[in-house]
């Protein structure tokens, strides 16, 4: 007699591969997911704005931030929000004339970021170099950037710095330029952002 067909072995085999590697793609799933929590005391928001006779240097205050990436997808959600009016360069006058001719920030009193994708890999521990796109928000107008970023994590702590220009005259903001005095039609801003890292649990993703 000729031995039973090994053909539903085999097939209940494959299944049972199959099932693992699901398992196995579903947990990785949700342990890619990290939560990035910024702390207003740890982050910092520089502008830098040059004229023919110097440079002005300035600073605005971190509002609220919150980010969560899957490193999987690189997808990146949340946002970063300055608050406008907190801008100061050490100048009351020239502080005075950038709030109400240039940022109007008594009208638009957020300048934002909000993020849709990370460009490049991300380490679990170390630094990484990467590129951040997403939607920038000042005057009350969304512009679409892609904007550099140096990220380090360690345990549950991270910090990132990110530069970029903003080109405020060119995007509907006035120079202040005067016949005797020139400045920069652009900005330069650097963000020093840091907090902490949370790893959402399964629970929390069901």
């Amino acid at each position: 007699m000729n031995p039973p067909p090994k053909t539903s072995n085999r097939v209940g085999w494959r299944f049972g591969l199959v099932l693992s590697v699901l398992i196995a793609c579903d947990c990785s799933a949700v342990a890619q997911d990290t939560a990035f929590q910024l702390d207003p005391a740890q982050t910092s928001v520089k502008f830098t704005l040059s004229d023919v006779l110097h440079t002005v240097h300035g600073t605005f205050q971190l509002k609220r931030g919150a980010l969560e990436l899957d490193t999987a997808s690189g997808r990146l959600s949340g946002e970063i929000v300055v608050d406008a009016r907190s801008g100061e360069s050490g100048n009351g006058m020239r502080d005075r004339k950038m709030h109400k001719e240039i940022l109007e920030s008594d009208r638009y009193s957020e300048i934002s970021f909000r993020p849709d994708r990370i460009e490049g890999a991300v380490a679990s521990q170390g630094k990484s170099s990467v590129r951040v796109h997403g939607m920038f928000n000042i005057h009350g107008v969304d512009r679409e950037i892609t904007v550099p970023a140096n990220l380090e994590t360690s345990g549950d702590h991270w910090t990132a710095a990110v530069h970029f220009t903003v080109p405020y005259a060119k995007w509907g903001m006035k120079n202040p330029s005067t016949l005797f005095l020139k400045v920069s039609d652009s900005v330069e801003i650097d963000l020093i952002a840091a907090g902490s890292k949370v790893r959402p649990t399964a629970t929390n993703s069901q």
